[in-house]
């Protein structure tokens, strides 16, 4: 009897504790890519036209909002954090892009830099009050949430804010015959570059590690010598700042700064990162996984559609699919 086997026998409970640890390892690593095929499967088995170059096309459109707000909601979780200001974030950041084209006649490229920067400055101050006043995450972008929505609405009186067509409106368009070369639309293709510049901050910076220290023991990080209120500062920014550009996306998508844009949104973004292999409890996701989760979401809410389901049954299969997100990340907790 070899060693191995003669511990197995001896302690078998090791043995069942490596079956699991492997289990939870390919969980993780192939878990969002599972989903993606059943419900992308389970939706063309009700109507082929899923699987249509047109549906296929509108999918990644509206993947690209929430797929962009994914890679900032992404760092705020890793480091076990919340973000619940993201959609009125998103309609602001809508918003301010309008505003500066339509009323200060500023050129599209800088009305977006205005439009992402005023995401940043809504992220910075999330993090201010969280580092500041000790305020739990939560709470603080609960509230935001309400003071963000109610000055976008302040701004735009209430009322969506038209702009003319220009190449902003070109970033999630419909691809004409002289594009299809593109296969996607070029908002797709920004996204698809930010989050690999991203996913390579996360993985190959110091700031990045911290990030994931900070999510794992934040006390140990400390004691470590990690800047943590400095870190959740650049973190909520940054998530502020990707939250903006997701408003931009959505004035593309629109061709209007809408107030009243992407309520509940922030569901959909934090149900990405979660469906993609993101904890709660902190020091796990990847964006991979969370560009992943968003085109699950965009996938669920289309067939739904398509289908010709009302609303409601469309929000109750979103929120069915976030709680089960959830409690599959408190079952792989437990089982580690």
């Amino acid at each position: 009897m070899t060693e191995t086997r003669y511990k197995q026998a001896i302690h078998p409970e090791m043995d069942a504790a490596a079956t699991i640890k492997i289990r939870l390892k390919f969980l993780n690593k192939f878990g969002s890519f599972m989903a993606l095929f059943l419900v992308f499967a389970f939706f063309a088995i009700l109507n082929s036209k899923i699987a249509t170059f047109t549906a296929l096309e509108t999918i990644v459109q509206q993947t690209v909002i929430v797929g962009v707000a994914a890679i900032g909601m992404t760092l705020v979780i890793i480091s076990a954090g919340i973000d619940l200001s993201t959609g009125s974030i998103i309609a602001m950041g809508s918003v301010v892009v309008a505003l500066l084209m339509k009323s200060f006649g500023l050129p599209p490229f800088w009305a977006a830099i205005g439009g992402i920067f005023a995401g940043a400055f809504w992220g910075f101050l999330n993090g201010f009050l969280i580092t500041r006043l000790k305020v739990v995450p939560f709470i603080v972008t609960l509230g935001t949430l309400l003071i963000v929505r109610g000055f976008a609405k302040g701004l735009a009186g209430s009322m969506p804010i038209n702009v003319e067509q220009t190449w902003l409106s070109d970033l999630l368009a419909t691809l004409s015959p002289g594009q299809k070369w593109l296969l996607i639309p070029p908002g797709a293709w920004l996204m698809i570059i930010l989050a690999g510049l991203v996913a390579g901050f996360l993985r190959y910076t110091p700031l990045g590690r911290h990030v994931f220290a900070i999510g794992s023991n934040e006390q140990t990080a400390r004691l470590c010598g990690v800047a943590v209120e400095k870190v959740k500062l650049f973190v909520y920014s940054f998530a502020g700042a990707f939250s903006g550009l997701a408003g931009v996306m959505l004035m593309s998508y629109q061709e209007q700064g809408d107030p009243t844009g992407a309520v509940g949104m922030e569901l959909d973004v934090i149900a990405a990162v979660v469906i993609g292999g993101g904890s709660l409890s902190g020091g796990e996701g990847s964006i991979l996984g969370s560009m992943i989760g968003a085109i699950i979401m965009t996938i669920i809410r289309t067939g739904c559609q398509l289908n010709g389901w009302p609303t409601w049954v469309t929000q109750v299969v979103t929120g069915g699919v976030i709680v089960v997100a959830v409690a599959v990340d408190g079952l792989r907790h437990r089982k580690k």
